[in-house]
């Protein structure tokens, strides 16, 4: 794995690790947690779902793994209802190439590496736990799918850290979602620049800088909104807001 690259072989797979791989002309990529046997946990869109009603849900149809006419063996038919699957590694990364997610980066090495979704401030739990908190998601599910709110990455990084955003009208813990936001954000941020400056290049660097900052203030190692949660707790909520959804 290079300085700038979260590339990895298989073969330095370990459980425990959040993995991801890009999909879709690399606009968006998939995460999961590799729990030993060539074997990993992901959360996707096979459950319910809670869409955008904008052009993301067609981009990020392939959140789920590789589909083909021939079941594979290795893999477990998902169950209706929570989204959560487990899958071989082949069937994961859909022919696409291996990344390792990052822990416990550097503020500069965060900051160089500007698309979201591949790093966090944030360290990581031992990988024991990591792989108990995956394996009970498996058997009790993630709650409902949210492009921005509660995601794969967002399931992943919940699995690495135990970290929850509280309140759950803002964006989860994803890197991805708040990329896709802050690079639009940023841009309006620095347009009333045009009455200081006309250069386009100061304006740029000024947008760059507004991206940066908000990706640094958002990232889940850094929020205060954000609550240790154990998996069993979690779950407990979970059934809770089913139920009094179900009584509405």
């Amino acid at each position: 794995m290079g300085l700038l690259s979260n590339r990895i072989d298989k073969e330095s797979l370990k459980p425990g690790d959040h993995i991801y791989s890009w999909r879709t002309a690399y606009i968006y990529a998939h995460h999961g947690i590799y729990v030993g046997n060539d074997t990993v946990i992901h959360f996707t869109r096979r459950g319910q779902e809670v869409g955008t009603g904008t052009v993301l849900d067609i981009l990020l149809v392939s959140s789920g793994p590789a589909r083909s006419h021939v079941h594979c063996p290795t893999c477990t038919p998902p169950e209706e209802g929570h989204g959560v699957v487990s899958s071989c590694l082949n069937c994961f990364l859909a022919g696409g190439i291996l990344y390792r997610f990052e822990y416990a980066v550097n503020p500069a090495l965060f900051i160089a590496k500007a698309r979201g979704g591949t790093c966090t401030l944030a360290v990581s739990d031992p990988n024991d736990l990591v792989v108990h908190r995956t394996r009970y998601l498996l058997e009790n599910g993630f709650g409902c799918y949210n492009v921005f709110k509660n995601n794969c990455e967002d399931f992943a990084i919940y699995c690495k850290t135990g970290l929850l955003v509280l309140d759950r009208a803002t964006i989860g813990q994803s890197g991805q979602a708040i990329s896709i936001i802050g690079g639009p954000l940023a841009a309006i941020l620095s347009t009333p620049l045009r009455l200081v400056t006309t250069n386009i290049y100061g304006m740029a660097a000024t947008a760059v800088g507004f991206y940066c900052a908000n990706r640094y203030a958002a990232d889940i190692g850094m929020r205060r909104d954000v609550l240790k949660v154990s998996v069993e707790d979690l779950t407990r909520r979970l059934a809770s807001r089913n139920g009094l959804a179900s009584g509405d």
